[in-house]
């Protein structure tokens, strides 16, 4: 598996694709009816991510195997830290050590930004995300509830691996 930096029309398009597919499986579950579209528009849809990159400070990395495009991740750059906004992979790609290869890229990406630790918000629900990143060395910080409009909230662990 390679991690490349989205730059392309194409590879946002895909970022966007995976992000449908892999929240519906993920959220419908745990979330009220309504808030995974809600979600994919505000944050995954090509407007945002177009938005995020051009004036969020957001990078885009797509996980890419022999399949293509399996993954992507995306985090900002932050004074002192490294935001882990988004790390999914698809259902096929997974259990192949893909999140963990990502971390070690995260973590040089952290260390040459000089960074002292990655954190990230994870749903309190999604009990394999938090098994993953607790196996990974990340620590459970704190519980947030966020308010992201439209009557819904994200119910989230901050968890941070210093680096």
């Amino acid at each position: 598996m390679e991690i490349v930096k989205a730059t392309t029309e194409q590879q946002i398009k895909a970022i966007v694709s995976l992000a449908e597919e892999i929240w519906r499986e993920t959220y419908t579950p745990l979330l009220p009816e309504g808030q995974v579209d809600y979600m994919l528009e505000k944050f995954q849809s090509e407007k945002a991510v177009k938005e995020q990159m051009k004036n969020g400070g957001y990078e885009y990395y797509v996980l890419v195997d022999e399949n293509g495009i399996s993954g992507f991740t995306g985090i900002v750059k932050e004074e002192g830290r490294l935001f882990l906004s988004k790390l999914y992979v698809h259902s096929s790609a997974r259990r192949k050590g893909y999140a963990t290869k990502v971390f070690e890229f995260l973590k040089g990406v952290a260390k040459e930004n000089g960074c002292a630790y990655i954190y990230l918000t994870v749903n309190k629900d999604n009990s394999n995300a938090v098994k993953t990143y607790e196996k990974s060395g990340f620590k459970n910080v704190k519980s947030v509830v966020t308010d992201i409009g439209n009557g819904y909230v994200m119910d989230d662990y901050i968890m941070q691996l210093d680096v």
